[in-house]
């Protein structure tokens, strides 16, 4: 009598294992449960949103037709806040560069100073401009100062972090090759480094020269110069129609810069 051999059980394929079904599960529920407490912490009363289109609608009625006679005084606030992020890029870019070449291992081959690059630009990235700008103008007083010097220290942290990393991404070869002829120090960055990293630096540069225009547009609302001083007299003043003129430059100066931007991109790199 011969005995019949039993058919596998076919195989079932699944996507994620039962570990990872249940961890994306349990993230899941983590989720729509912090959600739920955000809504109920931050206490949203119906009311006011029920007539939050009204408001609106009453709102952009006050802001038309804008106060022509504002222009002038908008403007001038504009040069200095195009003034306030132009030099604290720059001064960014000074600080960042050296304090880059720290970080970059592949330069620097040193744990210590490798640390202590990564601890300013941690630093730099981890306090918001607004802070930067109210302990600068606790320090200086109220002013383009104050405005200048958050642009620069809150910059330092974005471009010493990429420019450190675009140094450690450079190719090893022409490295080697350079310093296997004798090539100093200085030579092997300016020869060796620097053609490499070039374009990523002048992204990295008018990059950040582009966010800081956004950001110093609104230093002024804590007294630190700009357009946010024109912003901030105009909204204590109840005076919309003069609202309406500064956030319209703000728009416009904000679109010229990423045309700006782009055409020098297209041109340098």
């Amino acid at each position: 009598m011969s005995t019949a051999l039993a058919a596998p059980a076919p195989r079932r394929w699944q996507r994620f294992s039962p570990w990872k079904r249940l961890a994306r599960l349990a993230f899941t529920l983590f989720a729509v449960a912090a959600f739920v407490a955000s809504l109920r912490s931050i206490e949203i009363i119906p009311e006011f949103l029920y007539d939050a289109p009204d408001q609106m609608a009453d709102l952009f009625g006050r802001m038309w037709p804008m106060d022509a006679g504002y222009v002038g005084p908008t403007l001038r606030a504009l040069v200095e806040t195009l003034h306030i992020a132009t030099l604290g890029t720059l001064i960014a870019i000074a600080i960042a560069v050296p304090i880059g070449l720290l970080a970059a291992r592949n330069v620097t081959a040193n744990l210590p100073l490798n640390l202590f690059a990564k601890f300013v630009f941690v630093t730099s990235r981890s306090v918001n401009s607004l802070v930067w700008a109210l302990l600068f103008v606790a320090v200086f007083g109220p002013g383009p100062l104050a405005g200048t010097l958050a642009i620069a220290l809150r910059s330092v942290g974005f471009t010493g972090k990429l420019f450190a990393e675009a140094l450690e991404e450079a190719n090893p070869g022409s490295i080697e090759a350079l310093q296997a002829a004798g090539a100093g120090r200085l030579s092997t960055l300016l020869l060796g480094y620097w053609p490499q990293v070039k374009p990523a630096f002048w992204s990295i540069a008018l990059f950040r020269w582009d966010i800081n225009i956004r950001e110093s547009a609104v230093l002024g609302l804590v007294g630190a110069g700009g357009i946010g001083v024109a912003l901030d007299t105009a909204l204590n003043l109840l005076y919309w129609d003069q609202v309406a003129v500064v956030l319209a430059a703000i728009f416009g100066v904000v679109v010229l810069a990423e045309i700006l931007v782009t055409a020098l991109r297209s041109r340098i790199l």
